[in-house]
């Protein structure tokens, strides 16, 4: 007999609308649905008409409901496991699961769908050619405060998941710890009262002090400020006539190579890959 399928599916995280046809289908075709909070699965569930059988799946007992779950997919049953919201893993339960199905030669399938990190950095503004998913920073103050004291000199925009009851003194500590920089507050993400709020750290923090903090936060903060990059208009030059004589790269995908190897805007590489090659004669 050959091993069953685990899915691992991303589940709205808020609007029941949010979820892929692929997913819906996985979870009515499966065996079982393991679930972080059954209950919140199973009204996700009956909203799209599905009668799958669930079990719970938590942070609490994943290790010995992991030793239940796995016997039942070497007997060839295909299970889909779903966390609360968005996808299973990022900051929630799953990875010891999917950690031990692999051990065992169980195929695992992720079903990729909503995600609160990239719902947040896609609207958030920064530049975001590559950024830092943090999670939650540590729940004690003194802890919190040397977590961020590590990310103090961070360029890369910074993705942090936060409670109601602490995201002000969260947001007190960054500002004392990284400087009062711009940040995005997203509060109740695609929920019915989904709130976006941009400034300084100090003007969120006014904000918030202001009312009673209610519904999941996920904050996004810009990375410190430095000086541009120098382009050292030989060295890129020099870079771009290697790539081309020596790989079968276009001349965007030298731009991007060369981007990435100097650290440079891509813009600042076109813009000087163009004037080269127009230089050269051929543009």
């Amino acid at each position: 007999m050959s091993a069953g399928t685990l899915y691992v599916v991303a589940t709205p995280l808020g609007n029941l609308e949010d979820i892929t046809l692929r997913a819906l289908r996985i979870l009515r075709e499966a065996d079982l649905v393991a679930a972080e909070d059954t209950r919140r699965t199973k009204t996700l569930l009956a909203h799209h008409g599905i009668n799958t059988p669930l079990t719970s799946l938590h942070e609490h007992n994943e290790a010995k409901k992991s030793g239940v779950l796995i016997p039942r997919l070497l007997r060839g049953e295909t299970i889909a496991y779903v966390s609360d919201a968005g996808t299973p893993g990022i900051s929630d339960p799953g990875a010891l699961l999917v950690r031990e199905a692999v051990t065992h030669g169980i195929a695992v399938y992720p079903v990729p769908g909503p995600s609160a990190v990239t719902a947040a950095i896609s609207v958030a503004g920064f530049p975001v050619d590559s950024f830092v998913f943090h999670g939650f920073l540590p729940t004690r103050a003194k802890q919190r405060r040397s977590a961020l004291a590590t990310l103090k000199d961070e360029t890369r925009p910074m993705v942090f998941f936060e409670s109601p009851h602490r995201c002000v003194a969260t947001l007190t500590d960054m500002r004392d710890v990284v400087g009062d920089r711009s940040i995005v507050v997203f509060r109740e993400l695609t929920k019915v009262f989904e709130e976006h709020l941009r400034g300084t750290i100090s003007d969120i923090i006014s904000i918030l002090s202001e009312r009673t903090v209610k519904g999941e936060f996920c904050v996004v903060l810009e990375g410190k400020k430095g000086d541009p990059p120098v382009v050292d208009a030989a060295a890129l030059r020099l870079r771009f006539d290697e790539l081309r004589g020596t790989t079968d790269l276009s001349v965007k995908d030298c731009i991007i190579e060369i981007a990435g190897h100097f650290a440079v805007p891509r813009k600042e590489v076109y813009r000087e890959i163009t004037a080269y090659r127009k230089e050269r004669g051929n543009e």
